[in-house]
């Protein structure tokens, strides 16, 4: 021995040049290290439960996110502890015979913990604990053995402590992979729940468990958002892609739309026409089905307010040449089956080229996209005379009744949108009515009429 201090002592004063030190001294050192790590160890086998208690006290005391694990079942906690400090003491015995099944445990506690929902920065530390709790242990017993082996356990300490990060990054690993699982595992519940409600089919028994996972009130009111893109082929052709629709942020009660007129911070709050002020949906849930993307969206202002619906498409940040169509409200998860499909009707009835219908405004063109064959039938009934003329000639009268209409039957109001006298808008009625044998004046003809020119720009023709 004295052999081997010698020439150390040297190089430290400098006596001689700097070399590498002997490799007989660095293994006669690490042997008689591991000899002493080896003692200290073994008596940490022998008294493995009290060193368990011990850490599952300090966890309890110092690591908040493993104390409501330990007050829930505290024995299982022990067992784990116990099963980890088992293995991983046993490792610095018997490396070969005890590294596998160390790992597996770390990986184990990693999956378990991350089921649990104990933070992973929680799990961390408690595995430094448990390693700063055996080293010091280790130095503990070899102080007590006999006090000049302390200096040799510096040769391993290195390797101790490496030990104990390559076991937190194999539970940092198990546990991310873990988390991922199920994270993807919930992501799939959520679209499976969201897919059973609008489609209809989810049970009243599970009303309870989609309102916790969606977090919605079962009780709240609703409406679905319908989104797709221009029909690329003729009116009734789906679209094969659906662009993302953005929709605002929740708002308060009173709060204006993008766009809407600012009353200012004394004027009263933004309210739609003809009702109270309204409130924004909650971020959406979305859900794809095969012609179009739906969203769930919940409706916090007062029921039957017309503005409502409004303020939101207004709000709505969508796409160039996006149709997007909103259904009416409905009250409670039980009834967003009857949403969807009221959204998809007033999805049918958006413009080819794009827009947003709120289907409580568009009831008539509605009425219309509900029943296909039968608004083509009246198309055909009401406006099949002027198949008979010129295109451009048809066209003309086509364009005439309908900016008619939208005067709400004023001629001089519509003679303006078409830049031209209302004698003109006048005599182009009266050769519809004499074509058609329909009469505007008439109340039912005037509404046959209406539908009929819905029928033919929303279902082609």
């Amino acid at each position: 021995m004295p052999q081997v201090v010698r020439p150390r002592f040297a190089v430290l004063h400098g006596t001689h040049p700097a070399a590498p030190l002997p490799q007989r001294f660095r293994s006669l050192a690490d042997r008689e290290a591991v000899e002493v790590l080896h003692r200290a160890a073994r008596v940490l086998v022998a008294s493995l439960p009290v060193l368990t208690d011990r850490l599952v006290e300090a966890l309890y005391e110092q690591e908040p996110g493993y104390r409501a694990a330990i007050d829930s079942d505290r024995a299982e906690v022990w067992q784990e502890v116990h099963h980890s400090l088992r293995h991983n003491v046993g490792s610095l015995l018997q490396p070969k015979e005890f590294r596998d099944a160390a790992h597996r445990t770390s990986r184990w506690i990693g999956e378990i913990r991350a089921g649990q929902g104990v933070p992973l920065d929680a799990v961390l530390h408690a595995f430094r604990m448990g390693g700063a709790m055996v080293w010091q242990d280790l130095v503990d017993e070899t102080a007590r053995r006999d006090p000049d082996d302390v200096r040799l356990l510096v040769h391993v300490a290195a390797d101790v402590w490496n030990f104990v990060d390559e076991h937190c990054g194999i539970v940092a690993d198990a546990y991310r992979q873990a988390e991922r699982r199920l994270s993807w595992r919930r992501e799939n519940q959520q679209r499976l729940m969201i897919a059973a409600l609008l489609d209809g089919t989810a049970r009243i028994a599970d009303l309870c468990e989609a309102a916790a996972m969606l977090g919605l009130p079962e009780q709240g009111r609703y409406a679905v958002l319908a989104v797709a893109s221009v029909r690329s082929g003729g009116p009734q052709q789906p679209a094969p892609a659906r662009p993302r629709v953005t929709l605002p942020a929740a708002l308060p009660p009173g709060a204006a739309p993008p766009g809407a007129p600012d009353a200012g911070p004394d004027g009263p709050p933004y309210a739609a026409p003809d009702g109270p002020p309204y409130a924004a949906p909650a971020t959406p849930l979305w859900h794809t089905g095969p012609d179009a993307e739906f969203a769930i969206l919940r409706l916090t202002g007062e029921p039957g307010d017309p503005g409502e619906l409004r303020a939101i498409a207004a709000a709505l940040d969508a796409p160039a040449g996006t149709r997007t169509g909103i259904g009416s409200a409905v009250d409670g998860l039980a009834a967003l089956g009857d949403a969807r499909r009221l959204a998809e009707t007033a999805l049918r009835a958006c413009p080819a080229s794009g827009g947003t219908v709120v289907l409580d405004e568009h009831l008539p063109d509605a009425l219309v996209v509900s029943s296909p064959a039968l608004g083509s039938v009246l198309a055909d009934r009401v406006l099949g005379p002027l198949d008979r003329l010129d295109p451009s000639d048809r066209d003309v009268i086509l364009e005439t009744l309908t900016a008619w209409l939208d005067a709400d039957g004023s001629a001089q109001r519509a003679g303006a949108r078409l830049y031209c006298h209302r004698n003109t808008v006048l005599n182009r009625l009266r050769r519809f009515e004499q074509l058609t044998g329909r009469c505007l004046t008439r109340p039912r003809d005037a509404v046959e009429v209406s539908l009929a020119l819905a029928a033919r720009r929303l279902l082609g023709g």
